[in-house]
């Protein structure tokens, strides 16, 4: 016989995480039995076990809802958060939107390590391996959720997967636990609804075990997820190289056809761009991949490309260049935010502010000074302030060791700066219009040494 509902969900959550817990909260009848259950613990209690409802807005009764919450954690004694959302209805579908919205909530509030806990159950798990089996998904799609995973600054945890409706509602009748109905939930115009009311039913007819098979089914596609993805990880890893966003083309063409396009995903999902759209991969095959060497090509999507130059990949937003007109007076003192969301920094190398006394001048145009060091800055100045600017053509400077200067343009494209990085280049010029630094990536001779008397770095940093 199983177990009795009580006894199965108190075995669920058993192996109670020991971070603080966060119940997402709808109202519904699957939330109402998990945040039941879970007050029912003293250790959850003692973990600060609280309830988090999010108001969509999209329903007349919405605020209604709220209250009915509210009105929950009252009575179980426990803290409410209610975040509302606008809900976007363009794009992908309303219901999509809608997760969506609630995801992003979550995301940006959850607690540093706390655990977001999910009323997801066995049927659910059920219907989102088939739901994906439509959308033609691979082994990580049919996975479909897992139990435990990272997630924001925390983690996520569904403990009643194995655990079907039924089992819940009977708990919940036996508790007599009050709950929200939804009408939304009843229109099969929502693909999750009309695969659970009219063709759900019509299947376990003929197999009663329909929805455990599935989960089950789900749960083997995890197992060789999990296998598929520790070979990614390897396979990325040996195509990467020092910075994260960039690919070595010749590495990652010498992979499997396959196992390429599990790694550009895995790539893109690493550093946090929008999935690669259906097609991507084998986009980036034909455009990228199969281009000549010396060829500038790009794919774009959603906000983000991949671009091929000289033999590696490139992966990054969007991102818009300097303007020519730009320019602003920087004394360097603290960090300078760019338009572009670069930050231009001086860096002491020994982690504090430089004394005067061991430092003399290097250049007439450039004086130090030293004071208490400013929440990221290293104590340095320069008096009288530079001058930070676009690139307007034809700039020209003067390495350490040379008695003439150099094209700009030139040293940039033999130091293999991308065109598109060399678009955002900040220059640092002095009051008299002498170019000292294009970035961290040049330096003109006179200012190198005064970096250097002072065990200082000029930083660029751009936005991952």
């Amino acid at each position: 016989m199983p177990p009795e509902p009580i006894d199965a969900i108190a075995a669920a959550l058993s192996t109670l995480p020991q971070q603080a817990l966060c119940v997402g909260f709808s109202g519904g009848m699957d939330s109402s039995v998990l945040l039941h259950a879970l007050a029912d613990m003293p250790a959850a209690r003692a973990q600060g076990l609280r309830a988090w409802h999010v108001h969509h807005g999209l329903h007349a009764h919405a605020d209604d809802w709220a209250e009915h919450c509210r009105a929950t954690c009252d009575r179980l004694e426990l803290p409410l958060q209610i975040s509302r959302v606008s809900v976007s209805r363009a794009g992908e579908g309303l219901e999509a939107a809608a997760r969506k919205a609630r995801r992003d909530a979550f995301a940006r509030d959850l607690g540093e390590d706390e655990v977001l806990t999910l009323a997801h159950h066995l049927d659910d798990q059920a219907e989102t391996f088939l739901l994906r089996a439509l959308r033609a998904s691979g082994p990580d799609g049919l996975a479909a959720m897992q139990s435990w995973r990272r997630f924001a600054r925390g983690w996520l945890w569904r403990p009643l997967l194995g655990i079907p409706r039924d089992a819940l509602l009977a708990y919940a009748q036996r508790q007599g636990l009050r709950w929200i109905d939804d009408p939304g939930n009843s229109d099969t115009g929502f693909d999750r609804n009309f695969l659970r009311h009219r063709v759900m039913p019509l299947l376990r007819e003929r197999w009663p075990q329909a929805g455990a098979a599935w989960a089950r089914s789900a749960a083997l596609c995890g197992e060789g997820a999990d296998l598929l993805a520790a070979e990614d990880a390897a396979a990325l890893a040996s195509a990467r190289g020092d910075d994260p966003r960039v690919l070595v083309v010749d590495v990652l063409s010498g992979l499997p056809a396959a196992r390429r396009a599990r790694v550009l995903r895995r790539w893109i999902e690493e550093l946090g761009l929008p999935p690669l759209p259906a097609a991507g991969s084998a986009s980036i095959e034909l455009g990228l991949l199969a281009a000549r060497a010396d060829a500038d090509a790009a794919f774009a999507w959603s906000g983000a490309v991949i671009r091929r130059w000289r033999g590696l990949l490139h992966a990054d937003l969007m991102r818009e260049p300097l303007p020519a007109e730009f320019e602003v007076a920087w004394d360097g003192r603290k960090p300078l935010r760019l338009p572009t969301g670069d930050v231009l920094w001086l860096e002491n190398i020994t982690g504090g502010a430089a004394s005067a006394a061991n430092s003399p001048a290097a250049a007439s145009h450039l004086a130090f000074a030293a004071e208490a060091a400013p929440t990221g800055a290293c104590g340095l100045a320069f008096d009288p302030p530079l001058r930070v600017h676009g690139r307007r053509g034809g700039e020209r400077i003067q390495l350490a060791g040379r008695t003439h200067s150099h094209a700009l343009k030139k040293l940039l494209q033999e130091r293999e700066v991308p065109p598109w990085q060399r678009e955002r280049l900040p220059l640092l010029s002095s009051a008299d219009g002498e170019l000292l630094a294009a970035g961290d990536v040049v330096c003109s001779g006179a200012f190198d040494d005064w970096l250097r008397a002072r065990d200082a770095r000029l930083r660029w940093t751009q936005p991952l």
